[in-house]
């Protein structure tokens, strides 16, 4: 694919957001050129109609690719492997083993970021004064249940789909910043998740865009 194909590459969402975060990380693996234009929270644009046009979810990250737009930040990381670089070892071909990525893709959506989330904003983005630590305690406690099932997952493996690194370390790790990150509530310690999260951190796409502090 040639540097002209991959400079129309767009990707609207503010840098602080977990799931742009997560294509901004797969960008920077697959080396691909891209722009990136501030959207959502205090940026604002998300309910201006050219941007409805594109994500009528009024949510980030959006990506433009030519004429061709895609939302949902999963779908975007697959795309961006099949379209710009298929024999990327980060979405293994193998029939078994992609589906083992797809799978981690899918529950860190439907799992995962329903108990993170709550979490993250009363830790992160809520003064300390509004916040009701009780209930926040009980929140983590329900988040740790999840990442409880990853760390016996990464008991018999290097990376959360075998020994090799994946697209399903990029989605469960920028989780893993938020919940290691997050300070002010009590967390069972998680050796193999921790040890997992140490291979990740050494990573430039990872030191880049999800070990900045967060907000």
């Amino acid at each position: 694919m040639s540097d002209s194909a991959q400079s129309r590459i767009t990707i609207w969402g503010r840098a602080n957001s977990v799931n742009v975060q997560k294509v901004l990380w797969c960008l920077q693996e697959l080396d691909l050129a891209y722009e990136r234009i501030d959207a959502g929270m205090a940026f604002g644009k998300t309910r201006e109609p050219d941007y409805l046009a594109m994500n009528p979810n009024a949510r980030v990250p959006t990506l433009v690719d030519g004429d061709f737009v895609l939302w949902e930040s999963n779908s975007i990381m697959r795309y961006l492997v099949r379209a710009y670089r298929q024999h990327s070892p980060i979405y293994p071909q193998a029939p078994k083993v992609r589906a083992g990525v797809d799978r981690w893709l899918d529950w860190t959506l439907s799992t995962l970021q329903p108990v993170d989330r709550p979490v993250f904003w009363a830790l992160v983005r809520t003064p300390p004064e509004q916040r009701d630590m009780a209930a926040i305690q009980k929140d983590a406690d329900a988040e740790a249940e999840q990442w409880r099932i990853v760390d016996a997952h990464l008991s018999t493996r290097r990376f959360i789909e075998g020994e090799d690194f994946t697209l399903a370390d990029i989605a469960l790790g920028a989780y893993a910043r938020r919940w290691l990150g997050v300070e002010g509530v009590t967390k069972p310690r998680f050796a193999n998740l921790e040890r997992w999260y140490a291979q990740l951190a050494d990573r430039p796409g990872f030191i880049r865009f999800i070990a900045p502090p967060m907000s």
